[in-house]
């Protein structure tokens, strides 16, 4: 993994979807504020999607990983997939009661249970395990 990418003691790599939805951008203001907050370290999903080899050798090599989508398309899943790269943990908010729509005025409490199902994910996640 590229050096520096995830925070010490915190060698989670989260990949947010960020699509055009407020569920997309829930996925994007958890993983903002779990990096904030140390837990794990967002990474650029455009790069892997992108097949930048040094994003996708990033996403190979990281002990773990959460990849967060808001909705059933899955784009996140599918960008990982498409590069090869096992998905180790993995949310879909659709699939957590909350509902996709075009209200980009995020609840604080929504946000709050992005997070928790993100840790959730991630809880004893090792090298090579799935969560799902």
């Amino acid at each position: 993994m590229a050096e520096g990418c995830c925070t010490p003691g915190s060698n989670i790599m989260i990949l947010a979807c960020s699509g055009a939805s407020n569920v997309g951008q829930l996925t994007n203001q958890a993983a903002v504020e779990l990096t904030q907050e140390g837990f794990g370290k967002m990474f650029c999903l455009a790069g892997i999607g992108a097949h930048l080899s040094g994003f996708v050798q990033s996403a190979k090599d990281v002990p773990q990983m959460v990849a967060i989508d808001g909705c059933p398309v899955a784009c996140t899943k599918a960008i990982l997939e498409h590069a090869q790269i096992t998905v180790k943990g993995y949310v879909v908010l659709t699939e957590h009661g909350i509902e996709k729509n075009k209200n980009f005025k995020l609840k604080r409490e929504e946000i709050e249970q992005v997070k928790a199902a993100v840790r959730a994910a991630c809880n004893g996640q090792s090298e090579g395990a799935a969560v799902k």
